[in-house]
C-alpha cells in the first residue's frame, strides 16, 4: 500500500502512515471506510500542569506539579465537595488529576485523568511484516458511587499508563464512549438501585463502535452459603469478562493488564487485518492469496471479474477442482499458477498470434512498481481463448503489436527474452532493470534533499522545477529593456575604434583571469558590445556570417539594451561573462578539435544571447505568478525559450542589425538550430540528464581509448554530429555557472550578485502572497556560505570535473578549489558576510 514503516490503525478503520521514528504526525494516509464513519479518537495528553489541574486544586509554587484528588457527590444541585488526597496514590511520579464536567444531556458528572506525556506511550504491535503503532489504551469506568473499588481502577490504569474516564450515570456514559471509543469499559454491577448494569450494557453493545471494546463487569462476591452465579446472564447482556469485586490495585491492574495483551490486542489486530482486505477489496489489480498448497483462500473483486470466476467457486479448493466452462478464464488461472509455484508472476500483453511479450516480475517486486499493473492484459502464452477476441485491445497492446522498434525496445525485449531461463535473483534484478529503463526520464535523479541541508533543497526546488504550476490573479509582468538611456560613451564604429583604457582591459580578455567586473565599470555597465566586438572578431564570425562590423556592432547594441542593468545578476555583465568563459572553452585544442567553425559561431551567439530580456526571476516564480510567458510556453523552458525566441525576433527586426541577412538558408536553418538547443540547455530540469548523456557518450568512451593506447590522441566518434550536440551543451552549461570556478575576488561578487537578487524574488513572492519557492533565501537569516557551498556540491563539481576530464582546465579545478574552502571556512566560522573578517 506504498506505507512508510510505521503503521498506525485507528478505531474506525484508517490506516496512518508513519515514519521509523514514531512521529505522531501523519505523513500519508490510506483512508479505508468500514461501516458508518466514527470519530477519530487521539491521545489527549495535557502536559501542561495548569491546564490539568483546577486551579482550586493546585498548590505549591510555581514549577512544582501536585495534585489532589477531588472527591464528587452528585447532589440534586449539582455541588461537591472536596476531599483530601488520596493515600493510596502511587509515588508523585506522573502528573495526575481528574476534572469534570457536566454532561449536557445528563445530570451526572465525567472525570478524566490525565497521565503525564512520558509516561504515555505507544505500543508496537507486529502482524506479520506488518508494524503497526498502538495508541495508548482508554478506559471507562462507569461507577454511581466513588469507592474503593472505583478507586482502584482508576489508579491501575494511571499504573499501566491508560488513559481513563469516569462516569457516573448511563446517560453521561454512553456520550462519552461515542466521543472516545474506549477499548475497555468496566461497569459497576454490586448494585441495581443505582443503575442497571445489563441495560447500560446493551445500550453500548448497540452502537458500532462498540465491536471492538471488551466490557468487564464488576460483580459482588459471593457469600460461604450461597452458590457462584452463571456467567451466562452476563455474556448475554454483552459483556465479555467478570471481575469478582476486589479493591486492591494490584488485582485491578493484572486484570486491565491481561485484557489488553488478550482481547484488546486481538482486537486491534483484527481490525488492522480487516482494514488490509478492506483495501484489497477496493483494489483495481486482480489479487489471489493461496495456501502453501495452492489452495486459494482470497480473491478480491478484480480478481472474479478478471477471471470470470464467482468467489464461491474459487474459496478453500485446489485449480484442477475448478469448473471449466467458456465464461471462464480457466486458462489463464492455469498459467498464473504456474508461474506461482516457479516463484515468478508473468505479465503477458495480448497480442494477436505468437507475438506476445512475456516480462517476468517477482513477488518481492511487484508491489514496489511505480505504475499500476493491468491485470486484465494477464494472458497466457499463445492462448487462442475466443474470448480474447471479443475484448478490446488496451492502446499500450496496439503499440507493443506495431513493427517499429526504438532503440530501448529492442534493449527491453532483449531482457525480456533473457529472464524465461534466468533464475529468480537474476529475473529480479533484470526486473529492477526494466523498471528503470521504462522511465521517461531516463538521465534525470529523483530529486531529494541533499543530506537534509535545506539550501540544497531550495535550489532545487526553485532551480530544477517549473513551480507549482499555481496561476492567481497576480501577474507578474516585466518590461523590456529596448529604450533604456546610456551614457555619454561613444559607440566604436569598428574593433579599431574602442577608447585607449577599454582596449588596455581587452588585452587580457583571452586569459581565465579576465576581470569582468572592471570593464563593466569603464564602459558603464555595457561590456557586452565591447567584448563582443573582440571576441566576434578574434574568431572570424564577421566573415563566416558575410556581415561587416558595424552590422555586428549594431546586432551587439540591440541585444545588449534588452538586457536588464536593474538586475543583480542576469543582466548584460552575464552575458559578457559567459561569453568570455565559452571562448575561454573554444581555444583548447580537444574542444576546437571537436567543433566545426559553425559550431563555434553559434556558441558564441548563444553565449550572448542566453539570458537576453531576464526578468530577474525564475522560472518557478514566473510559473506561480501566472505570468505571461508562462502561460505562453506552458510553463515549460519558459525563461529559455524567451531568450531565444526574441533574441530571433530582435535581429529580424532590422536589417541594420541582422547579422544571418547574407548567409544561405541552409546554414542559417542549422545555425539557428545549433543556437536553440544551446540555450535550452542553460534550463537547469534537465542539468543531470546533460552531465549525465556527455560522461556516458563522451568520458568514458574517451577514457576507454586513452587507456587502451600507448599514445594520447583523440578519440574516435567526437565529431559525431551527437557527440558534437553533448559537448556544446556541455560548454555552455559549464560557461554559464562558472563564477565558483573563477578567482576569489570575482568569486565572491558573483555570489553576492545572485544572492541579491534571490532575496528581491524571495521579497516580491511575500508580497504577492505567492509560494516562496526558495525560503532560506531571505535577506534577514541567509547564509550565503552555506548556499554557495550546496551550489558546488549538488550542481558544480561533477559537471566541471567531467568538462575537465575532456578539455584538461587545471586552472579552474584548482580555483573552485580555493574557493570551496574559502566558503567552507567562512561557514565554519559561521558568518553570513562573503569575505572573512579583517583579523582572520
Amino acid at each position: 500500500m506504498g506505507c512508510a514503516p510505521s503503521i498506525h490503525v485507528s478505531q474506525s478503520g484508517v490506516i496512518y502512515c508513519r515514519d521509523s521514528d514514531e512521529s505522531n504526525s501523519p505523513r500519508q494516509t490510506t483512508s479505508v471506510s468500514q461501516g458508518p464513519a466514527a470519530p477519530l479518537h487521539g491521545l489527549f495528553v495535557q502536559t501542561d500542569a495548569a491546564d490539568v489541574i483546577p486551579p482550586s486544586r493546585a498548590s505549591g509554587p510555581p514549577g512544582t506539579t501536585r495534585v489532589r484528588r477531588a472527591r464528587a457527590e452528585l447532589g440534586s444541585g449539582g455541588s461537591s465537595s472536596s476531599g483530601s488526597a488520596g493515600s493510596a496514590a502511587p509515588a508523585a511520579t506522573t502528573c495526575r488529576g481528574r476534572r469534570r464536567h457536566c454532561c449536557s444531556s445528563a445530570e451526572a458528572e465525567t472525570q478524566t485523568s490525565y497521565t503525564s506525556v512520558k509516561q504515555v506511550s505507544s505500543a508496537e504491535v507486529r502482524i506479520g511484516p506488518m508494524r503497526l503503532t498502538q495508541d495508548p489504551i482508554q478506559v471507562l469506568l462507569i461507577f454511581a458511587k466513588e469507592d474503593s473499588q472505583s478507586d482502584g481502577f482508576w489508579w491501575a490504569c494511571d499504573r499501566a499508563g491508560y488513559r481513563c474516564n469516569i462516569a457516573r450515570t448511563p446517560e453521561s456514559a454512553l456520550e462519552c464512549f461515542l466521543d472516545k471509543h474506549h477499548e475497555i469499559i468496566v461497569i459497576d454491577h454490586r448494585q441495581t438501585r443505582n443503575f442497571d448494569a445489563e441495560a447500560v450494557c446493551r445500550s453500548i453493545r448497540a452502537t458500532n463502535p462498540s465491536e471492538h471494546t471488551v466490557i468487564l463487569a464488576v460483580v459482588s462476591q459471593a457469600s460461604g452459603d450461597r452458590e457462584e452465579a452463571s456467567v451466562l446472564p452476563l455474556l448475554h447482556a454483552g459483556f465479555n469478562r467478570r471481575f469478582m469485586e476486589n479493591s486492591s490495585i494490584i488485582a485491578c491492574y493484572n486484570e486491565l493488564i491481561q485484557i489488553e495483551h488478550g482481547e484488546v490486542r486481538s482486537q486491534f489486530k483484527l481490525r488492522a487485518c480487516n482494514s488490509v482486505f478492506t483495501a484489497l477489496d477496493h483494489c483495481h489489480e486482480a489479487i489471489e492469496i493461496t495456501s502453501d498448497d495452492h489452495v486459494i483462500q482470497y480473491v478480491n473483486p478484480a480478481f472474479e471479474r478478471m477471471m470470470g470466476y464467482h468467489k464461491g467457486e474459487l474459496l478453500g479448493k485446489e485449480l484442477a477442482e475448478l469448473p471449466k466452462s467458456d465464461k471462464n478464464r480457466a486458462d489463464l488461472l492455469d498459467t498464473i499458477n504456474t508461474c506461482i509455484k516457479k516463484g515468478k508472476l508473468h505479465k503477458v500483453h495480448r497480442d494477436s498470434g505468437d507475438n506476445s511479450q512475456t516480462e517476468s516480475h517477482s513477488f518481492r517486486y511487484k508491489n514496489r512498481r511505480k505504475e499500476s499493473i493491468d491485470v486484465k492484459s494477464i494472458s497466457s502464452r499463445g492462448s487462442d481463448a475466443p474470448s480474447l477476441q471479443n475484448r478490446r485491445y488496451p492502446s499500450m497492446a496496439r503499440i507493443h503489436s506495431m513493427t517499429i522498434e526504438a532503440p530501448i525496445t529492442k534493449v527491453i525485449n532483449i531482457i525480456n527474452a533473457a529472464q524465461e531461463n534466468s533464475p529468480v535473483t537474476v529475473a529480479e534484478a533484470l526486473d529492477r532493470v526494466l523498471e528503470i529503463l521504462r522511465t521517461t526520464e531516463l538521465y534525470s535523479p529523483q530529486l531529494g534533499t541533499k543530506d537534509e541541508d535545506p539550501h540544497t533543497s531550495d535550489l532545487v526546488g526553485g532551480l530544477m522545477t517549473d513551480g507549482l504550476r499555481r496561476l492567481s490573479g497576480n501577474e507578474y509582468v516585466f518590461t523590456k529593456n529596448v529604450h533604456q538611456s546610456h551614457s555619454h560613451l561613444a559607440m566604436p564604429i569598428t574593433i579599431n575604434d574602442v577608447p585607449p583604457c577599454i582596449a588596455r582591459l581587452l588585452d587580457n580578455e583571452e586569459s581565465w583571469e579576465f576581470n569582468i567586473f572592471e570593464l563593466e565599470a569603464v564602459t558603464h555597465k555595457r561590456p557586452l558590445v565591447y567584448l563582443g566586438l573582440k571576441v566576434f572578431s578574434r574568431f572570424g564570425v564577421c566573415e563566416f556570417l558575410h556581415c561587416s562590423e558595424t552590422t555586428l556592432r549594431a546586432w551587439l547594441q540591440v541585444i545588449e539594451a534588452n538586457y536588464h542593468s536593474s538586475n543583480a545578476y542576469h543582466n548584460s555583465t552575464h552575458a559578457a561573462d559567459v561569453l568570455h568563459a565559452t571562448a575561454f572553452f573554444l581555444g583548447k585544442e580537444r574542444v576546437k578539435g571537436s567543433l566545426d567553425q559553425l559550431d563555434e559561431v553559434a556558441a558564441l551567439i548563444a553565449a550572448t544571447v542566453h539570458d537576453v530580456d531576464h526578468p530577474g526571476r525564475t522560472n518557478s516564480f514566473l510559473c506561480n505568478a501566472g505570468s505571461e510567458l508562462a502561460v505562453l510556453y506552458n510553463d515549460t523552458a519558459v525563461l529559455e525559450s524567451h531568450h531565444t525566441a526574441l533574441a530571433f525576433q530582435l535581429t529580424a527586426k532590422d536589417s541594420k542589425c541582422n547579422i544571418f541577412k547574407n548567409i544561405d538558408r541552409t546554414h542559417y536553418r542549422t545555425l539557428r538550430q545549433a543556437i536553440i538547443d544551446m540555450v535550452l540547455a542553460t534550463e537547469m530540469t534537465k542539468h543531470f540528464e546533460h552531465v549525465n548523456k556527455f560522461v556516458n557518450s563522451i568520458n568514458k568512451p574517451m577514457a576507454a581509448e586513452i587507456e587502451g593506447s600507448d599514445c594520447e590522441c583523440n578519440p574516435t566518434g567526437k565529431n559525431f554530429p551527437e557527440n558534437q550536440i553533448l559537448i556544446k551543451r556541455m560548454m555552455i552549461k559549464c560557461a554559464d555557472v562558472a563564477n565558483p570556478c573563477r578567482p576569489l575576488d570575482l568569486c565572491i561578487e558573483w555570489a553576492g550578485r545572485i544572492s541579491e537578487e534571490y532575496f528581491a524574488q524571495t521579497d516580491e513572492e511575500k508580497r504577492q502572497g505567492l509560494p516562496v519557492v526558495m525560503p532560506v533565501f531571505d535577506r534577514n537569516t541567509c547564509s550565503i556560505p552555506k548556499s554557495q557551498i550546496s551550489f558546488i556540491d549538488y550542481f558544480i563539481t561533477d559537471m566541471f570535473d567531467a568538462w575537465d576530464a575532456f578539455a584538461h582546465l587545471p586552472g579552474l579545478m584548482q580555483h573552485l578549489a580555493d574557493n570551496y574552502k574559502h566558503w567552507k571556512t567562512l561557514d565554519d566560522l559561521k558568518c553570513k558576510s562573503l569575505r572573512l573578517p579583517s583579523d582572520s
